[in-house]
């Protein structure tokens, strides 16, 4: 199967954390695969990942990109407002106890994003393969870059010399939320740090080797310790079948 080309890096990102209905995850997972992937796609949405919190077996976290803020509103529109999500949307809120848990990201300056070519995607009903992603996500006092700069300037750094370089590294986007239907997370100053994996040994790994590296160990994890406002939250990721990472 040939990559499948982004058209154009995403400029606009949320990530999406759901809380489901005990036991419902295969199901949403089955039924998202199925009809949510290309027909958010047709109306100009990037579906970039779909995954399974190994921590938390009734929580579906996905990942969805778009070109812009106007871009965003337009696709929501034509999506939540078309066919598929009539027709399928009220089994996926079934599934769901708290869809809410969103945060509005946009890429780092100087290439942070989803970028280039990604994995084919595989076909409905595919294996889930057997990557691990880890996504970990640091929040600040509002207004303040202190925390994120040493991200950006020396964990990212660290964490290429002592492993696979991270998939993107994004911040928060501070643009209002121009659709009111689906809320986000108000407030919200954080930067996240995604990166792929052969397996989970090969994380530990590397989180290994990052913590003991000098810089890392030394300044930048105690600079950005001092500069959050609660340990950072740590997701440990399962790809679904269909997911580009």
């Amino acid at each position: 199967m040939p990559p499948t080309e982004l058209v154009g890096p995403p400029a606009v990102i949320e990530l999406r954390q759901y809380t489901l209905r005990p036991r419902r995850r295969d199901e949403l997972i089955e039924l998202f695969d199925r009809e949510f992937v290309e027909s958010q796609e047709d109306v100009g949405m990037s579906v970039l990942g779909q995954f399974r919190d190994l921590d938390d077996p009734d929580r579906f976290v996905w990942l969805r990109g778009f070109r812009d803020m106007a871009a965003r509103h337009r696709a929501l529109t034509d999506f939540y407002g078309g066919p598929v999500w009539a027709e399928h949307g009220p089994q996926a809120n079934d599934t769901m106890i708290d869809s809410d848990d969103v945060l509005l990201l946009r890429p780092a300056p100087a290439g942070g994003g989803f970028t280039g070519s990604l994995s084919g995607r595989p076909p409905a009903g595919a294996a889930a393969p057997e990557r691990f992603v880890s996504a970990t996500v640091w929040s600040f006092p509002p207004g303040r870059l202190d925390g994120i700069a040493l991200i950006r300037d020396g964990l990212l750094r660290a964490l290429q010399e002592t492993g696979p370089a991270p998939l993107a590294f994004l911040t928060t986007e501070h643009a209002h939320n121009t659709f009111a239907a689906l809320p986000v997370r108000a407030g919200e100053n954080v930067a996240a740090v995604f990166t792929s994996y052969p397996d989970e040994s090969a994380h530990r790994r590397h989180l290994a080797d990052m913590r003991a590296h000098p810089l890392a160990r030394d300044e930048i994890l105690p600079g950005v310790e001092r500069e959050q406002t609660a340990a950072p939250q740590v997701l440990r990721l399962g790809p679904t079948g269909r997911s580009l990472i």
